[in-house]
């Protein structure tokens, strides 16, 4: 397993690869390379069969998204998503971490550009020509690769936001297909990976504090979008560090021995 860094990868992976290993690697670098698999093991473990060597762990963003949205994609067939996310500073690495510890006390930022306690972000990597974000797009170009779909229309707005672990995600869903919304919650509740929390009467529905330590992603304020004749609105919440990235590259290295013990 390679996490290193998307520069180190593209120098040693390849190498790795030419002796007979399979490197799962955890960086930027192979995602959208047509001849490496980018793969969610809930989501397309079948795409692990046709790796030359590198199999790439997507980002944790995109992860948490598609293991909520592959059931329900082949079941409605999605037309459009809206992503809205609101990323724990883990997600930026220790210096990010250490960014919110130190901001709580008052002292200045030396890893985001202004101020991550007490505040928002609207800006998760590199700004693009296009006014996106490098992150922004990262959700769109690997959510088509995951699901194997180009057709998807998406459209992503990412934010740093003052938790330390744990990742949500406001994700709005236009389905070419009608839908039951109680059938759309059983179809999640069977779908692999996957917590429902929804249970608003009693207000319970997902919270990074609570996802934090877990390799599960959790579900929950599932609710129609009554502004389109066929659309959801989700709350997905994971454990960044774990699914987002750690346990979706064991992950994958599981679906491998188990298919060479085939």
């Amino acid at each position: 397993m390679f996490s290193a860094g998307a520069s180190t990868s593209e120098k040693f992976a390849p190498i790795a690869a030419s002796k007979g290993c399979i490197v799962v690697d955890n960086s930027s670098r192979w995602r959208m390379d047509e001849k490496v698999p980018l793969v969610v093991p809930e989501v397309n473990p079948q795409d692990i069969s046709w790796n030359q060597g590198i199999i790439a762990n997507p980002n944790c963003s995109t992860i948490q998204a598609v293991v909520v949205l592959k059931p329900l994609h082949d079941k409605y067939k999605i037309k459009r998503i809206v992503y809205s996310t609101y990323q724990a500073v883990s997600g930026a690495g220790q210096s990010g971490y250490k960014d919110l510890e130190n901001g709580l006390k008052g002292e200045a930022p030396k890893k985001f550009p202004h101020p991550i306690a007490g505040n928002c972000l609207p800006h998760i990597d590199v700004f693009l020509p296009n006014g996106y974000t490098k992150e922004e797009m990262k959700m769109v170009h690997e959510t088509r690769k995951i699901l194997g779909d180009n057709s998807l229309r998406i459209t992503a707005t990412t934010v740093r936001v003052p938790v330390f672990n744990g990742h949500s995600e406001s994700i709005n869903v236009e389905f070419e297909k009608q839908f039951d919304l109680d059938e759309l919650k059983e179809v999640l509740r069977n779908a692999p990976g996957v917590i429902v929390e929804d249970d608003v009467a009693n207000n319970v529905y997902p919270m990074p504090i609570n996802a934090n330590g877990k390799d599960e992603t959790f579900v929950g304020r599932i609710r129609r979008d009554e502004s389109v004749e066929s659309g959801v609105n989700l709350w997905v919440v994971a454990d960044n560090i774990r699914k987002g990235a750690a346990t979706n590259a064991v992950q994958i290295a599981q679906e491998l021995i188990k298919m060479w013990n085939k």
